[in-house]
């Protein structure tokens, strides 16, 4: 077992389908001509580079908690001028005066939006951005059964239910637009979009969540437990799917950007 589990090679199998998020994210956001971009859980650096070129930045900080991705990150550092990486855990960073704090799929690995949410605020400079996109599909089989599973006897999972229940953190977007206003945001978007991913079988959807969701409980186990893990999570979701291919996977997404003044 590992504390850090995050594996580059088998989040990339789904790059492709990962970055729309990001590029819709992105989109949201006001260039910042020679400002200061924080990327809170920046993984292995690629969309980092691309938002810190595309919003014109003079310096980007990618913070990331694996090791492993930062390992990734670093020639992204050396190719790219005014671009950083350092290790933190976002439930604690604090930031000052920075333009955009961007977190593309992350803070729904930390608990207590509405205080992160105020944090953040105040990491931002006069005129700060805050733009963050988080999942919004945990009642889909794929998340429900990977806690189901993870409480089962034979896994032990410390803290079953909850070790694979990240988005027990993730508020609806209306709430998420209570709070920027509440924070004194000038400007705002929330919103909830479906990313409809065609993948080649029910069995694709195993290798997408090893890469994503499963990775608190594969830091809890050791190979061969992981394993047995993987094909009792597996034998649940094609119970409840059925054996189909191509699989098309509905994911719910939550985006949200703010201007504050």
């Amino acid at each position: 077992m590992s504390a850090d589990a995050w594996d580059p090679e088998q989040y990339h199998r789904f790059a492709a389908e990962r970055r729309q998020p990001f590029d819709d994210l992105k989109a949201l956001c006001m260039p910042v001509p020679e400002g200061t971009i924080v990327d809170l859980g920046c993984g292995s650096g690629e969309l980092t580079a691309e938002l810190h070129r595309d919003l014109r930045a003079a310096h980007t900080l990618g913070v990331d908690r694996s090791a492993a991705m930062l390992a990734e990150a670093a020639r992204w550092a050396e190719e790219v001028p005014g671009l950083t990486f350092e290790e933190a855990d976002l439930s604690t960073w604090v930031g000052a005066g920075v333009d955009l704090v961007f977190a593309n799929a992350s803070l729904h690995w930390v608990p207590d939006h509405e205080g992160l949410l105020a944090r953040l605020r105040r990491s931002l400079a006069r005129g700060g951005q805050l733009a963050f996109q988080v999942p919004a599909t945990f009642g889909h089989p794929s998340h429900v059964l990977a806690a189901e599973v993870a409480k089962e006897p034979a896994f032990a999972v410390p803290g079953g239910h909850d070790v694979a229940r990240p988005g027990d953190a993730v508020l609806a977007p209306a709430r998420y637009a209570e709070i920027l206003n509440a924070l004194g945001a000038v400007q705002q978007q929330s919103r909830l979009q479906v990313y409809g991913h065609q993948l080649a079988s029910v069995e694709a959807v195993v290798e997408w969540v090893r890469g994503s969701l499963l990775t608190p409980i594969r830091s809890k186990l050791d190979d061969a437990t992981f394993d047995a893990y993987v094909d009792r999570y597996r034998e649940r979701l094609l119970e409840e799917l059925g054996q189909q291919r191509p699989y098309f996977y509905a994911f719910s997404r939550i985006l949200c950007w703010a201007r504050f003044p």
